[in-house]
């Protein structure tokens, strides 16, 4: 921190305070553009901080081109604990900083003008649905979780028991939940003879586009047959790759901007440098360039898709067991273990990229190496207790198909099986100190008990049908699985990580250790 800062007056972020930050920090990127001439063209639900650090980023690049006017951001939060960030935007402006933090520890900073407002919904539910109605809408985006879906893990289908959803259905009910929210103003809009948005989810869900399709479409039929014909008919639900590594915001984050930039930010967001955003180009009633901001605009998103998910996510769950249990708390620190990087480019080289289909215009070696010094960047401090939590959302998305797939073609699934083993292990909820493990799951209580009888059932974990379907009945996962679940138990995870790296090169058919 320089002299100069530690004297440097703190100024609330508003509107009105831009220009002194633009006179104390001239290093702080603003806002180039007259915001109050920005019109609402994109309704985002699910407002955190990787829309902020994505594609509101993105529409503030535009902005400052002098190519996004109508096409600005009202945020709308649903769930109680939105009330949190309509307080936070409502207080600044709408405006926040984005503050990159580099591998070699410089920082930068930027705010970010695009989202012009933001509305939670239980305060006024009918300006949120003419909100959505107005034709000047075109786009309405979400990143809600995999959650926010509702949709069995099982089946795929849209699952309507939830207590707000089925309220949502009732005759004359007033909407509470996104599904009721939009498929109301979409109705509206019919009515009225205003064509429909187009609905983009950004969520981390393989085929996103396809899964919103199939849960609002549901919803629709549901609410009125009509209706759910016309959505299908009419609606587009492009599919899209995000990927930006965005830590939760932390005190020491707030503190931060405020000692190094001057700004008394409520709640900025953290981002590494690396940016990717893969969408499909299906938007009939219009988008904005995305392409010039850096998106790539294709026609199928699904070879970008699978790399992503196999190779990013599918390694953080790699590296989040073995390196919680062998003592590791942030990813970075996981990464600096040579036995844990060498253990993650095995199975994206071995196990992961032979599932993958050709991707355009990316050099996968290229891409993995990047992979893994995005893992290390230290300044991030990405926990791995975030990448530990919901495993069982992503487990059985992310891995799982690497491991069918390499079975069906004959390939090696021991670092796969590996990684399913340390999750099992890790559900125990006590790691090897005897200290306890605070399993972030919606099903953990469940997880954990299945997990606490594997010393004398070792089958027990993956008998589980519900994630794992009928694996525990083919034999070499069967028997990889077991291996490696009995070195965990055994000797730790640290000894069997290093002894699945040295036994690589000895074929699929070594014994760990051996």
């Amino acid at each position: 921190m320089t002299q100069q800062n530690q004297k440097t007056k703190t100024s609330p972020l508003s509107q009105s305070a831009l220009a002194e930050v633009a006179a104390s920090h001239p290093e702080v990127e603003l806002p180039g553009y007259d915001r109050a001439s920005v019109r609402a063209g994109i309704v985002h639900f699910g407002v955190g901080g990787f829309h902020r650090a994505h594609q509101a980023l993105v529409v503030d690049e535009l902005l400052k081109k002098g190519a996004g006017q109508e096409w600005g951001i009202v945020g709308v939060g649903v769930l109680p604990g939105d009330v949190a960030m309509r307080d936070a935007l409502s207080a600044q402006d709408g405006l926040y900083t984005l503050v990159r933090k580099h591998p070699d520890g410089r920082v930068d900073a930027r705010v970010i003008g695009s989202i012009i407002d933001y509305l939670f919904a239980p305060d006024d539910p009918e300006r949120v649905i003419e909100l959505l109605a107005d034709p000047g809408v075109r786009i309405v985006s979400l990143t809600i979780t995999e959650g926010g879906y509702s949709f069995d893990q099982v089946t795929g289908a849209f699952d309507s028991s939830t207590p707000a959803i089925q309220a949502d259905l009732a005759p004359g009910a007033v909407p509470q939940t996104v599904f009721g929210l939009v498929l109301e103003a979409l109705a509206r809009r019919r009515e009225r003879g205003i064509g429909p948005f187009t609905i983009m989810s950004c969520d981390n869900i393989q085929g996103n586009g396809d899964k919103a399709r199939t849960v609002f479409s549901a919803f629709a039929s549901l609410r009125d047959p009509e209706i759910g014909r016309w959505v299908i008919d009419q609606v587009a639900f492009p599919n899209s790759m995000v990927d930006r590594i965005t830590p939760v915001t932390t005190d020491e984050d707030r503190r931060l901007v405020e000692h190094e930039f001057g700004i008394a930010d409520r709640w900025p967001v953290v981002a590494e440098p690396f940016f990717q955003w893969v969408l499909e180009d299906r938007f009939p009633g219009g988008r904005p360039p995305f392409d010039t901001a850096g998106v790539q605009l294709v026609e199928d998103v699904e070879p970008y898709e699978l790399m992503k998910l196999r190779l990013l996510n599918a390694s953080h769950q790699g590296m989040a067991y073995f390196g919680y249990l062998s003592g590791h708390r942030y990813a970075h620190e996981a990464t600096a273990d040579p036995a844990i990087e060498s253990f993650l480019r095995d199975y994206m080289d071995r196990e992961a990229t032979p599932t993958l289909r050709p991707v355009p215009g990316v050099d996968l070696d290229a891409y993995k190496t990047t992979l893994i010094e995005r893992f290390a960047n230290p300044a991030i401090r990405d926990t791995l207790a975030r990448l530990c939590a919901e495993s069982s959302d992503r487990i059985p998305k992310w891995l799982l198909p690497v491991i069918r797939e390499q079975l069906r073609a004959g390939g090696d699934i021991r670092r796969s099986a590996a990684i399913v083993a340390s999750w099992a292990r890790y559900a125990e909820g006590v790691d090897e100190q005897g200290e306890p493990i605070d399993v972030v799951d919606r099903d953990a209580d469940e997880l954990v008990r299945i997990a606490r009888t594997q010393r004398e059932n070792p089958i027990a974990f993956i008998a589980n049908r519900k994630y794992f379907g009928d694996l525990a009945e083919d034999d070499r996962f069967r028997e990889a699985y077991l291996e490696a679940l009995e070195s965990l138990i055994e000797r730790g995870a640290a000894a069997t990580v290093r002894a699945l790296v040295e036994d690589g090169s000895r074929g699929e058919n070594a014994s760990i250790g051996d």
